[in-house]
């Protein structure tokens, strides 16, 4: 396929990228900063200006495309959330997605696949229950982001393209993310869940997140919201204790909710609140994970032996 890819360049971009390549498609990267990315030596990337706001050149790259890719977005954990970073937060999603599908509706030979991220934020804050594609919308900054996201890449099955939305979950591999993060305190003896550990984790290792990206661009029959997560969700008290387990450190200083709030304002809500969210279309639709429990993806991330009775 000739793929086109926004946020090529990120912790889960550059890794679909390169698996994209491998399985010998053409990959067109729309990036701010191609010139620090022209001594990439893979002759099957082609690295395209864009500042995500303006229409320009980089639009042709679109034409006779058959799908596009679009991982934009400023890191959504990366700083407190003030109101000139939600602002941010949500123009590097919502606006750039509108810049993108609008190029697409203008090509003669328009990409037959969109396939734009969301993320779990949009059931907001949960409970229990298990939350699969069909759940409703929860409340909150995410869940608001989330919609008016979507709703832009949905214009894309105003012109005939399938749109496919990637509500992922927490993403697991040790160079970037929430794991990178999580690691140091365990590190240093330190480590041990986030108050009030009750509060779901619902997580997808990134080969598996690569995975349903190629699944999905090779399935017709997928379409709408997809819930990029893995099969077992688990409580932060228990993704600490097989963290811990994992690098064999303890998990014993729990992180107290206020702490956080204090430290991180409304951000901290991202962390001591979660989400049951199930991937029930990938498992109807027959994707087969490689990692559907904890310990293997995260001895895996971790590049820690897999114990005979985890190899599954």
């Amino acid at each position: 396929m000739n793929i086109v890819v926004t946020g090529g360049t990120g912790f889960i971009g550059g890794a679909l990228c390169r698996s994209l390549t491998g399985e010998g498609h053409r990959v067109s990267i729309l990036t701010r900063r191609p010139e620090q990315m022209a001594h990439q030596t893979d002759a099957q990337i082609n690295w395209v200006f864009w500042n995500g706001r303006d229409t320009g050149p980089w639009e042709q790259a679109l034409e006779g495309a058959d799908a596009v890719i679009n991982l934009a977005g400023a890191p959504i954990a990366e700083a407190r959330w003030t109101d000139a970073r939600k602002q941010l937060l949500t123009e590097s999603r919502v606006l750039t997605t509108r810049l993108l599908v609008r190029a697409m509706s203008q090509r003669s030979a328009k990409p037959a696949t969109l396939i734009s991220a969301s993320g779990i934020g949009y059931y907001g804050a949960s409970d229990d229950r298990r939350l699969d594609e069909g759940a409703a919308r929860g409340q909150g900054f995410l869940a608001d982001l989330c919609l008016a996201w979507e709703a832009e890449a949905l214009r894309a099955a105003e012109f005939g393209t399938r749109v496919v939305l990637l509500r992922t979950g927490m993403v697991l591999e040790q160079d970037g993310g929430a794991l990178l993060k999580m690691l140091l305190p365990f590190r240093f003896f330190a480590g041990g869940p986030i108050r009030p550990g009750s509060q779901w984790v619902s997580w997808i290792h990134r080969s598996d997140h690569i995975g349903l990206i190629q699944w999905a661009l090779t399935t017709p029959t997928v379409y709408g919201p997809i819930n990029a997560v893995a099969p077992e969700p688990v409580t932060m008290n228990l993704f600490c204790a097989i963290l811990g387990r994992v690098l064999n450190r303890p998990s014993w200083l729990p992180v107290p909710r206020f702490a956080l709030n204090m430290l991180l304002g409304e951000l901290g809500t991202l962390m001591t609140t979660g989400q049951r969210v199930i991937p029930a279309k990938a498992m109807e639709e027959g994707y087969a994970y490689h990692y559907s429990t904890l310990e293997p993806a995260l001895r895996a991330a971790l590049k820690k032996p897999i114990a005979a009775e985890h190899r599954t």
